[in-house]
């Protein structure tokens, strides 16, 4: 069986596709007549499409949780770690938020306290993970000693603890103040705003 030679071919000036040249002539009318070129990626698009194809391929859109008008391609990155509005946790209560307000929620978290259960202090949350290495090394290096070095450390460091003690413990009841404050506001607040309500 012989093997059909290749066919001469010439390039359509319009959508620049190689075609057959017999064919050349057809192909040309119904391309230029039917079919657009894409000036951002350079697609043939049905003229009819052309619009449809700019708005779902090319146009800016807008993110849907800030309003920002952005290119296409980079609204996922956007949404994911750029966006102000996307909602992050926070790292010591893990309470869900939008990024924007994160780090104002964060300073006012992070310095709640919560007892350290191995020496009886209160620690910043902020600060708990240092306090806790630093807290149990303290306790192995005590350990180690004799029983004398343990004796003399611990009465060092009750010595040293009883005026940070009377610390935490103001820092405690002012914290437990703040609070209440905080809780009365709220109340008086939100009772302002169901007033309205009541009246319609």
């Amino acid at each position: 069986m012989e093997a059909v030679p290749d066919q001469d071919t010439s390039i359509c000036t319009h959508c620049d596709r190689a075609v057959p040249v017999a064919n050349i002539d057809l192909h040309y009318a119904h391309c230029s007549r039917k079919l657009e070129k894409c000036k951002i990626c350079g697609d043939m698009v049905p003229r009819k499409n052309v619009e449809d194809h700019y708005l779902n391929t090319h146009a800016p859109v807008s993110c849907s949780l800030c309003n920002e008008t952005m290119e296409r391609d980079i609204l996922d990155i956007h949404k994911g770690e750029n966006c102000p509005q996307r909602i992050v946790t926070c790292e010591f209560c893990e309470f869900p938020l939008p990024a924007i307000d994160l780090a104002e929620h964060q300073e006012v978290c992070g310095n709640r306290t919560e007892l350290c259960h191995i020496c009886n202090k209160y620690v910043r949350l902020r600060e708990r993970f240092s306090h806790e290495a630093r807290c149990n090394g303290i306790i192995q290096d005590t350990s180690v000693g004799s029983s004398r070095n343990v004796r003399e450390t611990e009465g060092d460091q009750g010595a040293r603890r009883r005026p940070q003690n009377d610390f935490s413990t103001k820092r405690l009841l002012f914290t437990i103040a703040i609070t209440g404050i905080a809780v009365i506001l709220g109340s008086f607040f939100l009772q302002r705003k169901a007033e309205p309500s009541d009246v319609h």
